[in-house]
């Protein structure tokens, strides 16, 4: 303990190796203040929607329920969705900064309205947030560097170094103790500041442990590349150059090529391209008999085949039906979209074993439960509501039930927790 504590005071002597220390705490301790911030504006925003949309629904019971007719009821009711960010999202936001976590949806087709909240500047979403994973991944190895890159070449250009190899047997406990007293110093401060944060947005602890597991790792991967830089005797300038270029290959350079790589591998569209496909077929229904589409319906949900027959006005069954058939028509392209961005990001994650810094960042955000799981997952929520929409709406217009304003109470309400 003794030579722990010397170790230490000759550390903090050092003006660079004290404000690195600092910088990184200094870092770590806004990142989580930031997360936490965005985490707080989030929920902020899906707690005031749902007030929001029960005053929405009154007002639309007060003038349609007395039309009693249910297609009004169904054509202007929005229904609200949303995808609260779990505990730890504070760390990576992930998905979070681009996608849409909350979505009102009604009862006509779902693909014309899963893919609105998809449009967003994508100059603006590509520095990403500022959070605890942008500092661990990108920044904490600039650090690793500037505390280890003259570790050894520091000593040897002061003329100390063979005095302190001449040490019998000290030589080795001695860079052992500084690496595991600089790398120590380094984990400390980014994890007091995790621990905190985690503490205050009620974590887990396992959970917590996995994270701070992978700050020790990612940390010991970067120090273990300084070490073996250092063992090639070069300078100290020499050393610290090659590692930021190996920084800038490890973490900018190969990822980028990595992803550009893989989205011309997997080829995937837009899921703009899929409401407008939807919207096509939609408005083609104006234009063909209606018997085609509710044959096209029935044929597809013969539960409601047994409706009465359609006269020459204009029925809300009709509309409903065949925005229906046209979400069946795009069906084939959205499960082939689905199908590619999951290729896609379990290439992505492949690529995590050879590359540690999207590893880290991957591993993070699933975490944090803001990776593209998550938000394919919120995805599936809304279709499973969708259904439930539709089909309580569909048993008073195939069956022209009237609709008045206690029934707009029975209308399926949206369940966040079954996720």
């Amino acid at each position: 303990m003794t030579l722990l504590t010397h170790e230490l005071r000759l550390l903090l002597r050092s003006r660079m190796a004290l404000l690195a220390l600092l910088l990184v705490s200094l870092l770590a301790i806004a990142s989580v203040a930031a997360g936490m911030a965005e985490v707080a504006r989030q929920r902020a925003v899906i707690a005031r929607i749902q007030p929001k949309q029960a005053q929405d629904i009154a007002a639309v019971a007060q003038w349609a329920g007395k039309t009693q007719d249910p297609g009004n009821a169904a054509y202007y009711s929005f229904h609200a969705t949303w995808d609260a960010p779990a505990p730890l999202a504070f760390v990576a936001l992930g998905l979070r900064d681009v996608a849409p976590y909350i979505l009102r949806v009604r009862a006509l087709g779902l693909e014309a309205q899963l893919y609105d909240g998809e449009a967003f500047n994508p100059e603006l979403a590509l520095p990403g947030r500022f959070d605890f994973a942008f500092v661990l991944v990108y920044l904490t190895p600039l650090f690793v560097i500037a505390l280890f890159h003259d570790l050894v070449s520091g000593e040897r250009e002061a003329g100390r170094l063979r005095m302190l190899d001449a040490l019998a047997g000290s030589g080795r406990h001695l860079w052992a103790r500084r690496v595991l007293l600089r790398g120590g110093l380094l984990f400390l401060a980014l994890a007091m500041p995790l621990a905190i944060g985690a503490t205050l947005s009620h974590v887990p602890l396992l959970p917590l442990l996995a994270v701070l597991g992978l700050v020790a790792l990612y940390l010991a991967f970067w120090i273990g590349v300084t070490l073996l830089v250092g063992r090639l005797r070069w300078s100290s300038v020499t050393n610290a150059a090659t590692l930021a270029g190996l920084w800038l290959l490890l973490t900018l350079l190969l990822p980028t090529i990595a992803h550009v790589a893989i989205n011309r591998a997997i080829p995937v569209g837009q899921g703009v391209e899929l409401t407008l496909a939807q919207r096509e077929a939609v408005n083609r229904a104006w234009d063909i008999p209606r018997e085609q589409t509710m044959q096209a319906f029935y044929a597809g949900h013969p539960e409601w085949k047994d409706s009465p027959p359609l006269n020459h006005a204009f029925h809300w069954k009709w509309y409903f039906a065949f925005h229906q058939v046209g979400d069946e028509s795009v069906a084939p392209k959205a499960n082939a979209y689905r199908h590619g961005i999951e290729a896609r990001d379990a290439a992505a994650r492949s690529v995590g074993w050879l590359l540690p810094s999207v590893g880290v960042q991957a591993l993070l955000a699933r975490l944090a439960d803001t990776d593209m799981q998550a938000q394919l997952a919120y995805q599936d929520r809304i279709r499973a509501f969708h259904a439930r929409l539709r089909n309580f709406y569909y048993g008073y217009l195939f069956t022209d039930t009237p609709f008045g304003k206690k029934d707009f109470e029975q209308a399926p309400q949206f369940d966040e927790t079954a996720r």
